[in-house]
């Protein structure tokens, strides 16, 4: 029986929160908790209406979409939020600037770069980089643009390197706030 629902962007939002869901020891399946890759920010509303009445409602967004959730949530009778912290009171986070941007940050650069060569792209990697408008970025800002195409497969590796003590704020708070 579902008891709770965590609204998520895509397939890699969800598979970072079950891979740090099961490595806090925590079986979301066993508990009711669903998190439900919605195929894009924009269709948090007609997932809202989806959910059965009673079910516990979380959830995960870009910053670039953090004004969309807004407006579904009011629209929905969930709640109002003008800010973040009245988003996290309803159980809806934000990543700055995406998850990969945040998993990039928690994981840091170095061990990034190591989680990329232990999959055998270094070299793929290396050629992004080369790319003319890649060539000025930061390092992090490379390892992120070079994540994104790749976000299904490096989401729950990146997870699995994460420090239990560096989980980024978004994915720690959705998650509790279930718990």
């Amino acid at each position: 029986m579902t008891r709770a629902v965590v609204l998520v962007e895509g397939i890699s939002d969800r598979l970072a929160l079950e891979a740090l869901a099961a490595r806090r020891g925590r079986d979301l399946d066993a508990e009711g908790i669903s998190v439900i890759a919605m195929g894009g920010a924009h269709a948090v509303g007609g997932a809202l209406r989806s959910v059965e009445p009673g079910v516990r409602i979380a959830g995960l967004c870009d910053a670039g979409e953090e004004d969309a959730f807004r407006r579904a949530l009011e629209a929905n009778g969930v709640g109002a939020a003008v800010d973040r912290a009245q988003l996290e009171a309803l159980g809806f986070y934000v990543c700055d600037a995406d998850l990969e941007d945040e998993l990039v940050r928690a994981v840091g650069c170095a061990r990034v770069s190591e989680i990329i060569d232990a999959q055998g792209e270094t070299a793929r990697f290396q050629t992004f980089q080369k790319q003319p408008e890649k060539r000025a970025l930061s390092l992090g800002a490379q390892l992120h643009g070079f994540m994104w195409n790749r976000k299904i497969r490096y989401a729950p590796l990146l997870v699995q390197a994460l420090d239990l003590d560096r989980v980024p704020r978004p994915l720690d708070g959705v998650l509790g706030h279930l718990w």
